[in-house]
């Protein structure tokens, strides 16, 4: 977890050795984040990525540039942006000032919505005939050219001072699963990010960024302990999220505690059901997530996430460079500092 050079541009000259993962670290967004990236760098990540859930976070390039000012060497980057957010000329704007601050270490990430849509009532994920547009307008904004967008023509024009000196190279990475997606993403960047594991087609990439969760365990640690509550459960409790959202109260029911977490999420009113289902995100258990944990849903964490002991977790993470991961970004929960540095202890070797 030393070599930054790769992380800091998100590509290399060689094609990454796909049996020696970079170890990075995926932050849920909150005033600490600066810190914690610190924390990060000092431990030997080779990258932070930030998210980008303005529902329950502060602004995402603002947290960036706070963590610029902490670090030296640690890649820096919003892991994903959701375009629906902001029009590309403000993600365009404040990925050049960023740059500015951390020169060469800067990547962005894309992504068609989750939470960060979903939790604030908006439709299903960003179609990716719109996400194409989007990241190719980026791109372009970044390349100094002049643009269309919703029918205005449109160019970066920082005087001296706003923006880097010229137009900055910046690794693009998208976030894909399914064989549409994968192939929009493979059309635009050779770096792709995913989520829980390596989609069907990462093998076209250059790049390969898996995103995981969950918690090294102590000796004799039951997996109810009320240390995996807090540190593990937001990562499990997104199993009965994306469960609900794309299966239905079928695919929740036939999990451990699914029962308890429907009953919980049923006494909320339609109009207000999806604030109840997303709040928390990756950050706390909501209070259908806690009656699932309470009902069971513990049993199946070793199962949902990386957490297990140390040994289990690397063979995990090698796991998942045998498959095509290039990179793990490892986001933790609960006592962060804590849990960086285990994780770190734990897959140290899966970078030699």
């Amino acid at each position: 977890m030393t070599n930054r050079t790769s992380a800091q541009s998100g590509q290399s000259t060689l094609r990454p050795d796909r049996t020696r993962p970079r170890i990075s670290a995926a932050f849920a967004t909150s005033l600490e984040t600066p810190e914690h990236v610190r924390i990060a760098e000092q431990l030997g990540y080779e990258r932070a990525w930030l998210y980008d859930t303005p529902q329950q976070s502060p602004d995402v390039w603002m947290c960036l540039a706070l963590a610029a000012e902490r670090t030296s060497s640690i890649g820096l980057g919003p892991g994903v942006l959701v375009p629906t957010l902001r029009h590309p000329m403000v993600n365009a704007s404040a990925t050049a000032a960023l740059e500015r601050l951390a020169p060469g270490r800067v990547a962005v990430g894309f992504g068609t919505g989750y939470t960060g849509r979903l939790a604030m009532g908006q439709p299903k994920p960003i179609p990716w005939s719109y996400m194409g547009r989007y990241i190719t307008t980026f791109q372009a904004l970044l390349r100094g050219e002049t643009v269309e967008w919703e029918g205005g023509c449109l160019r970066m024009m920082h005087p001296a001072g706003s923006g880097p000196s010229a137009p900055p190279t910046i690794p693009v990475y998208i976030s894909a699963i399914g064989p549409k997606g994968v192939e929009v993403a493979r059309s635009l960047t050779d770096n792709l990010l995913a989520v829980g594991g390596v989609p069907a087609g990462a093998e076209r990439f250059e790049n390969v960024s898996v995103l995981v969760f969950g918690s090294v365990l102590d000796d004799g640690e039951p997996l109810d302990s009320d240390r995996l509550r807090t540190a593990a459960g937001p990562a499990l409790a997104q199993t009965f999220h994306l469960s609900f959202e794309f299966g239905g109260d079928v695919a929740v029911r036939a999990l451990p505690g699914g029962p308890q977490w429907l009953d919980s999420i049923r006494g909320v009113p339609d109009r207000e059901r999806h604030l109840a289902v997303h709040a928390g995100h990756l950050i706390a258990m909501n209070d259908a997530d806690g009656a699932a944990w309470d009902a069971g849903a513990h049993t199946i964490l070793e199962h949902v996430t990386l957490t297990g002991t140390a040994e289990s977790v690397l063979d995990k993470v090698r796991a998942l460079a045998t498959q095509g991961a290039t990179e793990v970004l490892y986001q933790p929960a609960g006592d962060i500092p804590r849990e960086l540095e285990r994780f770190a202890a734990a897959v140290g070797d899966a970078e030699n």
